[in-house]
């Protein structure tokens, strides 16, 4: 039975052996550096090299071509003053055509790129708000891949892509923010809810201004139609009749009733004439106006 350690003693045994007949394997997604007496000679590609080394020759490590991600977060502040962490995510990989760059000019481009991004972030988010910040995290990548891709070329690497994947407030700062649009949420229910009230009494008060005309109209067709079937009399003749049928009717619906919880207060047959007049007066003063 194999384990992991007697797998990687026996590849370090197979390596040995290819080193000492002078073969050196190059893995897939990799390329070889190859060196001759310390100098750069050549890069190799993967698979089987014929390496002499009693003539100096040797490979002197291997770098990989497969796209590799870096996360970097940056603690930053923003133009209205609040303090928030970027989450800024960088795929790159090694050139193959510039191999020898990224192997020799650069030995930790991890920390190199995090350098970068910390520059062109605390250089882009200060000048934007924080709901700005927010709405230009496009933007933002933008300017950090570009100014990526000018540094890292140099030293033999290519920048894939570079997105924005976070924009976190402080803990104090995003409960604010979510108290406020609960609030908003709250007031907008409120509102809405006023602005139903309102439209519900109008349209009650247009109803009730419509049957009010509706009556007016229809005691004033009443009153000129008996004035002018029964001779010798008058509007007012007429207005206190409707008035007083109208009461004698009311008395007899509120008597009908089994349950009734009617309040009579103290009146007379002066105080039905005093309505009967305020009524008439009105009645005759819009009749007029309509005239003119």
């Amino acid at each position: 039975m194999f384990s992991p350690q007697s797998d990687i003693r026996t590849g370090k045994l197979l390596a040995a052996i290819g080193k000492f007949f002078c073969f050196v394997q190059v893995n897939q997604s990799t390329v070889g550096i190859k060196e001759r007496f310390g100098k750069f000679e050549e890069v190799l590609n993967p698979g089987c090299h014929f390496m002499p080394w009693i003539i100096g020759n040797r490979v002197t490590g291997q770098l990989t071509l497969r796209l590799r991600q870096l996360d970097v977060r940056c603690e930053t502040k923003t133009k209205d003053n609040v303090f928030v962490t970027v989450v800024a995510s960088i795929q790159y990989q090694a050139m193959e055509d510039k191999a020898s760059d990224a192997y020799y000019k650069l030995s930790n481009p991890k920390a190199q790129i995090q350098a970068y991004v910390f520059d062109v972030i605390r250089a882009s988010i200060p000048k934007l708000e924080l709901d700005d910040a927010f709405e230009q995290k496009n933007e933002t990548a933008k300017a950090v891949e570009e100014e990526l891709e000018k540094a890292m070329l140099a030293y033999g690497y290519e920048i894939v892509q570079t997105l924005i994947v976070d924009i976190e407030p402080d803990k104090k700062v995003k409960r604010a923010m979510n108290e406020i649009n609960a609030g908003r949420g709250r007031e907008d229910i409120q509102i809405k809810r006023a602005e139903g009230e309102a439209e519900a009494k109008y349209l009650s008060g247009l109803g009730i201004a419509r049957q009010r005309q509706a009556i007016v109209d229809g005691l004033r067709d009443s009153v000129l139609g008996f004035s002018g079937n029964v001779p010798g009399t008058s509007a007012k003749d007429v207005m206190d009749l409707v008035l007083l049928t109208q009461y004698f009717d009311t008395m007899k619906e509120i008597g009908a009733a089994s349950k009734s919880f009617a309040v009579f207060l103290p009146h007379g047959p002066g105080a039905v004439a005093d309505i009967a007049g305020q009524i008439r007066d009105g009645f005759l003063h819009a009749s007029t106006q309509q005239a003119k």
